[in-house]
């Protein structure tokens, strides 16, 4: 059975919709540190760089817009991290992140997201292993997970930190 694809994007665009939402939301406010949530985000983003990069691997171009983009996001992580408002309240962690750097990076991957969707049901131009051959989109990409990843593991280095001088 085929789904037709105005069927497939009716039920994707508000469920991306909803998680865009749910995204800049939590960027804007005080948050609870959960360790393992930052190690998601440690180990996570480093794998997908990696699977990401094998399969661009025939393409010097993507490659290059990936390390680039890794590099743009961790700078911005880093940055960030400057700007982040941490507080420790007895054996809770908390820290406010810096919302119009997320915010900025993440509005990028999702409205790449919904372009590369654009592309591949409405405009019938791209084809879903094209992904890893989009030096854009792994631009893209690499700037998320370079900054996703170095904040986390800047927020896991300041609860270190915190443990110890309690």
């Amino acid at each position: 059975m085929v789904i037709p694809q105005p069927v497939v994007a009716a039920v994707i665009i508000p469920f991306v919709l909803w998680r865009v939402y749910q995204r800049i939301k939590r960027l804007v406010v005080r948050q609870h540190s959960q360790a393992w949530r930052h190690w998601v985000g440690v180990l996570l983003f480093p794998l997908l760089l990696v699977v990401l990069g094998v399969l661009a691997a025939a393409h010097p171009l993507s490659l290059a817009a990936m390390a680039g983009g890794v590099a743009i996001g961790v700078v911005l992580g880093l940055i960030g991290l400057q700007r982040t408002v941490y507080e420790r309240i007895g054996s809770d962690f908390y820290y406010t992140p810096s919302a119009h750097i997320g915010i900025l990076v993440s509005l990028l991957f999702i409205g790449r997201l919904l372009y590369r969707g654009y592309e591949f049901y409405v405009a019938n131009v791209a084809r879903p292993d094209d992904f890893a051959n989009s030096p854009l989109t792994l631009l893209v990409f690499g700037i998320l997970a370079g900054y996703y990843c170095s904040y986390a593991a800047g927020i896991l280095r300041w609860r270190r930190r915190a443990s110890l001088a309690a």
